[in-house]
């Protein structure tokens, strides 16, 4: 027997990993390859570097007004849908809605491509808990910036969904579904948006768009663009800007951020008081998912939108 020859039954084994990386692409009930392992999982992350690689093919399609029009649109409906809802409701109940309200943008918030609500909640409470401490999965000043802004979500350490930190969202078993299966959203809006595309193509040539080009416009580069306004909370939210209060974290206000992020950037106000549904604390702070969710308030699709006691302004540091 040649002692060198490799093990038969090793083989399944070494295997193993890998194909559970590969399972976690459809199903995020896949258990982690590895529990508290804080390195790159590089399989979980060709999805994800795919896309990027995608963005590219804006130079086949070309360009429309349309493509745009439609791209910027769903920025901004995804970008309200995480910040609104994944951030100030899922993640802090900073305000009430129905079942079907929150259904209903727990599925926009999906299509993200920002995994599902469950598992975007229960990371940002323990984010809270810890942050800015090696405790903290995306913290810069601890991690780095390259690892606070792209690395980490592509761990083991950081794939399960901890419902146990989500008393109080762990029993909808519609949120359980979307959060186990985070990818069937984004792959419907994405043939959604081909067949739009190709549907105009045939109906209104005029307008210069088809299936491939809406699908890079509308999926790719605005989903792209869309992910990395909404990490610069993590990656320069905690290291730029002013702090109008004293906390545990690095957390700062940047006028910047919170334009790109409607209303996200007033960071350090919201570390300070998490509990508020509005993030910019002066009437110059602009913050424009507060403004959707009172618009939202007054056609009473959410209501007890919680605002920003008196003994929180009077804490200001001078």
């Amino acid at each position: 027997m040649n002692p060198n020859a490799p093990d038969p039954a090793a083989a399944p084994a070494a295997r193993r990993p890998r194909f559970a990386s590969l399972r976690q692409w459809f199903d995020g009930a896949a258990a982690p390859a590895g529990g508290d392992d804080r390195r790159i999982d590089w399989v979980r992350a060709i999805p994800f570097i795919a896309m990027h690689l995608a963005c590219l093919g804006v130079v086949w399609v070309g360009v429309s007004p349309v493509a745009v029009v439609v791209a910027a649109a769903l920025y901004a409906l995804r970008m309200f849908a995480i910040t609104g809802f994944y951030h100030r409701y899922f993640s802090h109940r900073a305000f009430r809605t129905s079942r079907a309200v929150q259904f209903v943008f727990a599925v926009i918030g999906a299509a993200c491509v920002q995994r599902g609500p469950l598992w975007w909640a229960a990371h940002h409470r323990h984010h809270h808990i810890h942050a800015d401490t090696p405790q903290d999965l995306h913290s810069p000043g601890v991690h780095g910036f390259l690892w606070s802004h792209a690395g980490w979500f592509l761990t083991p350490a950081a794939f399960t969904t901890h419902v146990e930190r989500l008393p109080d969202l762990r029993g909808y078993p519609e949120l359980r579904w979307l959060d186990r299966y985070d990818l069937a959203v984004p792959v419907a809006l994405a043939v959604a948006l081909y067949g739009l595309g190709a549907l105009l193509e045939a109906v209104v040539p005029a307008w210069g768009t088809s299936g491939p080009q809406m699908l890079v416009w509308g999926f790719f580069i605005s989903t792209i663009v869309l992910f990395h306004a909404t990490v610069t909370i993590n990656s320069l939210a905690h290291q730029f800007g002013s702090r109008r209060f004293r906390t545990r974290d690095d957390s700062r206000n940047n006028l910047w951020l919170a334009l790109i992020t409607f209303g996200e950037g007033w960071h350090n106000n919201h570390h300070f008081y998490p509990g508020s549904a509005r993030q910019g604390f002066r009437w110059w702070e602009v913050d424009i998912t507060w403004y959707g969710l009172k618009l939202m308030q007054a056609l009473g699709l959410v209501w007890d939108l919680k605002p920003i006691p008196a003994w929180v302004r009077a804490k200001a540091v001078a």
